[in-house]
């Protein structure tokens, strides 16, 4: 019996041991590994050549090439063409005014290559200010404004949704064959636009889109006929809209005058 109990333990302890190592075959192995690495850091090191040429492309009205190729080097002074973070590069060029987005490439052996998009102002903001086609203000102070541009204004913060709505009304009223000139959002939240006939159609703050399908149903056709005898469209009455003539004072679309008793909705 304690002769069985001791082949058991020595059975145990046999199953237990770790199995045996072919030191010589893993010390070759690591040998290769730490060759490889060796090969690739030293590729690494003979291609992380010093950046000397920056190729600039783009279609350029606004932006000057030898602006981004001015401050791309200020950026990769210093740095290899291996190394070089292509994303940091392209968007530290955003500080420079009238671009909207660059790409950074590498034009082995020693250069970068860089696509410039510039900025495509759609409309004024406020005094001095533009905003592209996506309704961000990119500049809010410039001293030279294209002048056919529309003028947009409202609130602090109020650009993106005073450039979109500006955006929908334009395209259908070129289908009517009219243009827009300028959309105002004010402190109170009442919209109105002007159309470059020089009548100003005012939405309020209420039901704004179907005051806008109305006038565009309703009033734009009287628009036609008669935009020299008016001076603005007031579409914030509940029943109708009043017109505001340039010599025969206010009507309401009805055909009677107004009185003191109409007044619009906000």
């Amino acid at each position: 019996m304690r002769l069985r109990g001791r082949n058991r333990r020595k059975q145990s302890e046999r199953t237990w041991r770790l199995p045996a190592i072919a030191w010589r075959r893993f010390a070759a192995t690591a040998a290769s590994l730490a060759a490889l690495g060796g090969a690739v850091v030293a590729v690494a090191w003979a291609l992380d050549q010093p950046i000397e040429t920056i190729i600039v492309e783009g279609r350029f009205q606004r932006v000057s090439p030898l602006d981004v190729e001015q401050a791309v080097k200020q950026r990769v002074r210093g740095t290899g063409l291996v190394s070089v973070n292509l994303g940091m590069v392209g968007r530290s060029l955003q500080s420079i005014p009238w671009l909207d987005s660059a790409s950074v490439q590498r034009a082995w052996p020693r250069g970068l290559r860089v696509h410039v998009t510039e900025q495509v102002a759609a409309a004024r903001w406020g005094a001095n200010g533009l905003l592209n086609t996506r309704g961000e203000l990119f500049i809010s102070e410039t001293r030279h404004i294209p002048p056919e541009l529309p003028q947009l204004s409202g609130p602090v913060g109020s650009e993106h949704d005073v450039a979109t709505r500006y955006l929908a009304a334009r395209g259908r009223l070129m289908e009517a064959g009219m243009r827009l000139t300028a959309m105002r959002l004010d402190e109170r939240g009442a919209w109105e636009f002007d159309l470059d006939n020089g009548i100003t159609v005012r939405l309020g703050r209420r039901d704004v889109d179907a005051r806008f399908e109305r006038f565009m149903a309703a009033a734009l056709p009287l628009v036609t006929e008669r935009a020299g005898d008016i001076t603005y469209l007031d579409m914030r009455y509940s029943n109708g809209y009043a017109i505001g003539w340039r010599t025969r004072g206010v009507q309401l679309a009805t055909g009677r005058v107004a009185s003191s008793d109409d007044h619009p909705d906000a």
